[in-house]
């Protein structure tokens, strides 16, 4: 297929406020989907404060990322091409995927989403991780009682917005 593909790499850790000496601008040919991969074309990527941890070095809930590596983030995308029986070519998906125009990863990584639903932007809000999140904290962990006053705050992040 032999498709372009922009990346931004993580060039260095930062310290202090990042920058953009931190990141490293490279293209490259777009890899081919293995077995049970998919090559997906990146159209909508959020960017989240926890990318801020990733960037150190060091233990955290989330795997710090690389230097040198494609640097990631959680992104909506069409499938070009597809060695997978769950995802077909021009099927829109969700998932962990790189700062990039193009990305391989695992079929069973990624989430189909329903175009007729919503705008594919939603994904990586209320109907992606954070409004699944901000769901199940409310009703399945909150489980709030009528007469009882729910505070949301935007500034707890894409799930408190």
């Amino acid at each position: 297929m032999a498709l372009e593909n922009t990346q931004v790499l993580l060039r260095s850790r930062p310290t202090g406020w990042v920058s953009e000496d931190n990141f490293e601008i490279v293209t490259r040919t777009a890899g081919e989907p293995g077995a049970d991969e998919v090559l997906v074309q990146n159209l909508y990527m959020s960017v989240d404060p926890y990318m801020r941890g990733r960037m150190r070095a060091g233990k955290s809930y989330a795997a710090p990322w690389e230097i040198g590596a494609v640097c990631q983030a959680g992104a909506v995308g069409r499938v070009v091409a597809s060695n997978t029986a769950n995802l077909s070519e021009g099927d829109f998906v969700s998932g962990m995927l790189g700062w990039e125009q193009y990305s391989v990863a695992p079929g069973k990584a990624l989430m189909k989403v329903n175009t007729d639903a919503a705008p594919l932007s939603y994904y990586l809000g209320v109907m992606g991780m954070p409004g699944m999140t901000a769901w199940v904290g409310l009703l399945d962990i909150g489980q709030p009682k009528e007469g009882e006053t729910v505070y949301v705050s935007a500034a707890a992040g894409a799930v408190g917005a």
